[in-house]
């Protein structure tokens, strides 16, 4: 009879336990670099992206203690408004346009761009340029929001890590720039599925879909909105009331309310491209000309944070308002109209500011509009008008952005508002189609498309 010792036991047990981690180790191809990598882009992510919304945040809340404080007497309060409100956005376009150009914007074309190779991503001017030009931008009261600026400091970020740790292989640069975009997007509206989908769906065209961009993605996410909520905890983005699933027999409205997104979001499209050759025939590559309407945009709405704060800032804040404050409907038509024309002319003059926010605004005001409509017309479903506010800002953003998914999750998330997924799929569904049906073209899409074409040409005029 063979006696074996305790110590050959625990020899044998633990030969064979490494046996079996080896075999789990070998069958999972993915670099541990890269995945801890992707930890580190998260982390810092969040932290710079949160601080970014804070600083914003203590900037405006600074600004009107400050109007309000026995200064405001020294001059009159109309003045004194458009004078900060001017002095922050000048701050704002002279940063961007003097020192990074590529910032103006949202900067998720320069993302996809940089994704595909065919844009510079230049971390150590865009990181500084991107979060003090968009916290002068953002805090002047300019309706721009943070997504865009927050997706691209994550991504430059993403950038920076691959730069500092010398890695040279072109997927998993590509990798970690997706994974820091991921990671701004969710530390900007603590939406990790939605910024996860944001990548896959939008990104589609320049992401490389793999296991391990997959894996490094969701981790940076994670751990940007684990960051996010550790310093504003956990409660939802946008508070609104919760609720029931509406009736099946309402469906139909949803539907129709989601055609009437998609012709709206390729005339939303359409307004951004215009007013966008507008700017760039009026400022003729002259900056003095940039920095004065910079200025005058945002004198013109420092005033406006005095007299009509329901036409300033992102809107994020006032969705609430929007939906359960008891504007009439010609208040929120008109408010929808003024907002609408206001996003396009400050987001098309090169602010360095995104229109995720902006759109979630006027997808609530319209949907606002409608279910007030409906709620009149049958009154017997006992259907609340917030319900639609919630369903038009995810058709509003799948009407042009063409990303329905993250349209929907995006929504969900921000607003804690699961009941309601059936009619926001029914929505964003009718809204992408009739968009595809009027050749609307995404938006993004199309900026980076400028972008290329403006490049092509710069170096064709200067190779002459």
């Amino acid at each position: 009879m063979k006696i074996v010792s305790k110590t050959g036991k625990k020899r044998a047990i633990f030969y064979k336990s490494s046996v079996f981690f080896d075999k789990l180790w070998s069958r999972d191809k993915t670099p541990v670099s890269i995945l801890l990598l992707a930890v580190v882009i998260g982390f810092l992510g969040g932290v710079v992206v949160t601080l970014f919304e804070l600083a914003i945040h203590s900037l405006s809340q600074s600004r009107t203690d400050w109007l309000d404080s026995n200064i405001s007497s020294m001059l009159p309060l109309g003045v004194l408004a458009f004078l900060i409100s001017a002095g922050l956005a000048l701050v704002g376009y002279w940063l961007v346009h003097r020192f990074a150009p590529e910032a103006a914007g949202s900067g998720i074309p320069e993302v996809e761009g940089a994704m595909e190779g065919i844009r510079p991503t230049r971390w150590w001017r865009v990181i500084p340029v991107k979060f003090f030009g968009g916290l002068g931008a953002l805090g002047s009261g300019m309706i721009l929001g943070r997504e865009g600026p927050s997706v691209q400091i994550g991504a430059n970020i993403g950038r920076m890590v691959t730069d500092t740790c010398r890695i040279k292989d072109r997927n998993s640069n590509q990798t970690l720039l997706a994974s820091g975009a991921a990671a701004g997007l969710a530390a900007a509206f603590n939406a990790p599925l939605a910024a996860i989908m944001f990548v896959v769906e939008e990104m589609r065209p320049q992401f490389r879909y793999t296991l391990i961009s997959i894996k490094a993605v969701i981790i940076a996410a994670i751990v940007a909105d684990i960051v996010f909520r550790y310093i504003n905890g956990q409660n939802a983005v946008i508070v609104l009331p919760q609720y029931e699933t509406p009736p099946l027999i309402s469906l139909w409205f949803f539907l129709a309310l989601g055609c009437c997104f998609g012709v709206f979001g390729v005339l939303f499209n359409f307004l951004i491209i215009r007013f966008q050759d507008f700017f760039q025939r009026f400022y003729q590559k002259s900056q003095t000309r940039i920095w004065l309407v910079g200025a005058t945009l945002g004198g013109f709405f420092g005033l406006l944070l005095v007299y009509a704060p329901e036409l300033t800032h992102g809107g994020i804040n006032l969705v609430p308002d929007f939906v359960t404050l008891n504007y009439s409907i010609s208040a929120l038509l008109f408010i929808f109209m003024a907002r609408t024309l206001l996003t396009v002319i400050c987001f098309s003059s090169g602010a360095p500011g995104g229109i995720f926010a902006p759109m979630l605004a006027l997808g609530t005001l319209l949907g606002t509009v409608y279910g007030l409509v409906v709620a009149n017309m049958y009154p017997e479903m006992g259907i609340e008008p917030g319900m639609f506010a919630i369903a038009g800002m995810g058709a509003l953003f799948a009407a042009t952005v063409r990303a329905p998914i993250t349209g929907i999750l995006l929504v969900i998330e921000m607003t804690n508002n699961y009941y309601l997924i059936l009619p926001l799929i029914i929505t964003t569904l009718g809204a992408t189609l009739v968009a595809q049906l009027l050749g609307g073209q995404p938006i993004y899409t199309e900026l980076l498309r400028r972008k290329v074409r403006e490049q092509k040409l710069r170096i064709e005029n200067a190779s002459q």
